[in-house]
């Protein structure tokens, strides 16, 4: 029995160690797994980007994510199985969908909120100890789903709705940032399918424009915030400090900065707008 974790806890505190012990004390045999704990505070939409990347090289687990700003409000609480199997366990604001949505839909979704299973008394302000670890430790044990909760109509739940590239009459691709990790790479909203009409390739060169007002010195290498970079594999195929377009581990279109910040030298943030073109 194998449960992840995935949240915005930090290790500054004891928030991670406390659900650990919850999910030992009820599952004993439990495994856990930290996807990671260092989601940026309150920020849903990494963690459920972080999670759907995450998910395909996950064993077979109860999946629990905790990025909750609205914790103690009336937000469901949910344990749910999607149609491929995966079991995934957290709060109902969108954390959970995008890896909901990578792995068929959901089949069945119950709210745990007020759930059997929880600790009591139950805090309003941390429920990934009194909720979320101790319905994923007795799902993981064998556990029903149907039996943590009380019903909810899947089409009801709360989705993230990420933006979409497109591809424009001259060839533009037009992007999205949708994250940037701890590196400052920027990764944007082209998955390894929409490549294929670009004419983006490995071995090009694309031009990258961003908004001419953002900072940076390389996001100006050809004037009005726009600037050349080769389509790499590796960011070692490049000189320090020169910006490059490649695919990032999960297959998705991203820009960086050899041993540098592209957010930084771009000025770049999550929902800015990007257009390549091939040069």
């Amino acid at each position: 029995m194998i449960v992840t974790l995935l949240t915005d806890y930090g290790y500054d505190d004891e928030f991670v160690g406390i659900c650990h012990g919850v999910i030992l004390k009820i599952a004993p045999q439990a495994r856990i797994v930290d996807i990671t704990h260092g989601i940026p505070r309150h920020d849903v939409r990494r963690g459920a980007v972080v999670l759907r990347n995450a998910l395909p090289y996950m064993p077979k687990a109860v999946h629990v994510a905790v990025v909750d700003p609205q914790v103690g409000s009336e937000r469901r609480a949910l344990a749910l199985r999607c149609n491929d199997g995966t079991v995934l366990v957290g709060p109902d604001n969108g954390v959970l969908s995008l890896a909901w949505e990578q792995s068929g839909g959901v089949e069945l979704a119950v709210d745990v909120k007020r759930s059997p299973l929880r600790l009591e008394p139950a805090s309003a302000t941390f429920h990934g100890r009194d909720v979320f670890s101790p319905v994923a430790a007795h799902l993981a044990a064998g556990g029903e789903i149907a039996d943590a909760g009380d019903p909810v109509d899947p089409d009801a739940l709360v989705r993230i709705d990420l933006p979409q590239p497109r591809l424009e009459g001259d060839g533009t691709l037009v992007a999205h940032v949708v994250t940037v990790d701890g590196y400052g790479n920027v990764t944007l909203d082209v998955g390894h399918e929409f490549l294929a009409g670009t004419g983006l390739m490995l071995g090009g060169v694309a031009e990258v424009e961003v908004d001419a007002g953002g900072d940076g010195g390389a996001a100006v290498k050809l004037g009005g915030g726009r600037v050349a970079a080769p389509f790499v594999m590796a960011f070692a195929d490049v000189e320090p400090g020169e910006t490059v377009v490649y695919e990032d581990a999960s297959r998705t279109l991203a820009l960086a900065v050899n041993r540098g910040s592209a957010a930084a030298e771009l000025g770049l943030q999550p929902d800015d707008e990007v257009r390549l073109r091939p040069r």
